[in-house]
C-alpha cells in the first residue's frame, strides 16, 4: 500500500471541523450554563430546576431531530445543514439577551436553540470527518471534536465568568452569540466539504462508494445497544455533571473563580483526552481501552462532590476530563467501525440522541434532587452507579481487526470488509 498522501484540503477540513465544534451548542450553551444558572434564577425569580429544565427541552428536541438530520445528511450532504445551523445558533444565542420574565418564552427560545444546534452539532460534523479519514480516523475525530469542543467549552465559561459581573448575563449571551458567528461562519463556508472530491482543490478525485449497515440492520445488533447504553448515555451524564460544576462547588463554599478554574481544567483535559483516546484506538482497537478511563470518571465525580480542598477539586477536574474525553473519543469511532459509513449519519445521530437526552434530562434531575435534599450527593451517587454499569457493558463490545474493521463482521450474512481505504488518513 502506498504511503498516505498529504492533501491541503484535508488539513483545511480538519480546521473547519474543529472550528465548528468550538462553537457548537455544547460549547455555547451547555458549558457556560452553570455560570448563568444562579443569576438567571435570582433575577427572574425562577427555581434552579425551572431554569435548568431548558436543557431538558433541548435534549428532547435534539433527540427527536438528530436521527432525521442524520438521515437527511446521508442523502443530500452535511455542508448546507451545518452552515445553516451555525448561523441560526449564533443569532438565537445572542437573542437570549432579550429574555423577558415569561418562562414559556424562555423555553421557546431554548427550544429554537436546540433545533439550530442539532444541525451543526458534533455528530453531524463527525460524519464529514469520518468521510475524509480512514487510517487516522480515531485521531482526527479526537482532534476535531476534542480540541474544538474543549477549546470552546473552556473559552465560553471564561468569557461568561469575566463578562457577567461587568455587563450582566443578558449582554454576555449577546457576546457568546457573536463569537459563534465570527468563529464558525467563515471557516465552515470556506473549508467544510462533504467528501474529498467535493473540495474546490480536488482535481480528478475518484468518487468513493461508501458501504455499511442501514440503521435498522445496526439496531438489530447487540453492539449498537451496548454502545447506546454504555457509551452514549454515560457521555450525556458526564456532560450534565460538567454543567453543574459551578453550583456544586459554590454550594460547598468554594469561590466562583476557583469553580470556573475547575470547569476549565475539566474542559481542557476532556479535549486532550479525546485526542489521546482516538490515537490509542487507532493502534489498540479495543473498547477495553476505555475501562480504566471510566474508573477515572467515577473517582473524579466522587472527589468533586465529597472531597475537600483545592487539590481534590483540581484532581476531580482532571479525572472527570479523562472520563468524558474517553467517552466522546470512542463513540463516533466505534460507530464508524462497527456499522460502516454509508448510513453513518443516521446511526451516529441516533447514538448521539441518547447522549443529548441524558445531557439534557440529567441536570434537571440533579436540581430536583438538590431541591428535595439540599445537596447534589444523591445525584452524584446515582451517576457513579450508572457509570459502573456502563463499564461492565464495555466487555460485551468486540474488538477491531488490523484492517480497521470489526473482528465480528458478519450480521445477517453482511460484511463490512469492503469499506474502501482513504489515502488521506
Amino acid at each position: 500500500m502506498p504511503p498516505p498522501q498529504r492533501d491541503p484540503a484535508a488539513a483545511h477540513l480538519a480546521i473547519a471541523a474543529t472550528a465548528g465544534n468550538m462553537v457548537c451548542v455544547t460549547a455555547a450553551i451547555s458549558a457556560p450554563f452553570g455560570t448563568f444558572l444562579v443569576p438567571i434564577s435570582q433575577e427572574l425569580g425562577w427555581s434552579r430546576a425551572a431554569v435548568s429544565g431548558v436543557l431538558g427541552l433541548i435534549a428532547v428536541i435534539s433527540a427527536i431531530s438528530y436521527p432525521l438530520i442524520g438521515r437527511t445528511m446521508d442523502r443530500v450532504g452535511a455542508r448546507p445543514l451545518i452552515l445553516a445551523g451555525n448561523v441560526a445558533l449564533g443569532i438565537l444565542v445572542a437573542a437570549l439577551s432579550l429574555t423577558t420574565g415569561s418562562l414559556w418564552m424562555f423555553y421557546l427560545q431554548f427550544g429554537l436553540i436546540g433545533l439550530a444546534g442539532s444541525l451543526c452539532a458534533s455528530p453531524m460534523i463527525a460524519k464529514v470527518v469520518s468521510n475524509w479519514f480512514d487510517a487516522r480516523r480515531g485521531l482526527m475525530l479526537g482532534v476535531t471534536a476534542g480540541v474544538g469542543n474543549g477549546v470552546g467549552a473552556t473559552l465560553m465559561p471564561v468569557v461568561a465568568g469575566i463578562l457577567l459581573p461587568l455587563i450582566g448575563w443578558r449582554a454576555t449571551y449577546g457576546v457568546i452569540g457573536a463569537l459563534v458567528l465570527v468563529i464558525g461562519v467563515p471557516l465552515l463556508w470556506a473549508w467544510l466539504h462533504d467528501m474529498p472530491e467535493t473540495a474546490p482543490q480536488a482535481k480528478n478525485a475518484p468518487e468513493r462508494v461508501l458501504e455499511g449497515m442501514t440503521l435498522r440492520e445496526a439496531a438489530s445488533t447487540r453492539r449498537f445497544w451496548v454502545l447506546l447504553v454504555a457509551v452514549a448515555s454515560g457521555a450525556g451524564g458526564m456532560t450534565a455533571v460538567f454543567t453543574h460544576v459551578v453550583p456544586m462547588m459554590t454550594d460547598r463554599g468554594y469561590g466562583l473563580g476557583e469553580a470556573t478554574g475547575v470547569v476549565a481544567t475539566f474542559a481542557l483535559v476532556t479535549a486532550a483526552w479525546q485526542v489521546v483516546t482516538g490515537g490509542l484506538l487507532d493502534k489498540l482497537r479495543t473498547p477495553l481501552l476505555v475501562v480504566p478511563m471510566y474508573g477515572a470518571a467515577m473517582l473524579g465525580l466522587g472527589l468533586l462532590q465529597f472531597g475537600h480542598g483545592s487539590l481534590a477539586m483540581s484532581g476531580a477536574g482532571v479525572l472527570l476530563g479523562i472520563g468524558m474525553g474517553a467517552e466522546y473519543g470512542a463513540l463516533s469511532y466505534f460507530c464508524s467501525r462497527y456499522f460502516g459509513l454509508k448510513h453513518f449519519g443516521a446511526i451516529n445521530a441516533v447514538l448521539y440522541a441518547a447522549v443529548i437526552l441524558a445531557q439534557g434530562l440529567t441536570p434537571a434531575a440533579m436540581d430536583l434532587s438538590y431541591g428535595s435534599s439540599g445537596s447534589y450527593d444523591q445525584a452524584s451517587i446515582a451517576i457513579i452507579v450508572t457509570l459502573a454499569v456502563g463499564t461492565a457493558l464495555l466487555f460485551f463490545l468486540p474488538g477491531i481487526g488490523a484492517d480497521g474493521r470489526t473482528r465480528m463482521r458478519s450480521v445477517r450474512g453482511m460484511t463490512l470488509s469492503s469499506e474502501p481505504q482513504l489515502a488521506l488518513g
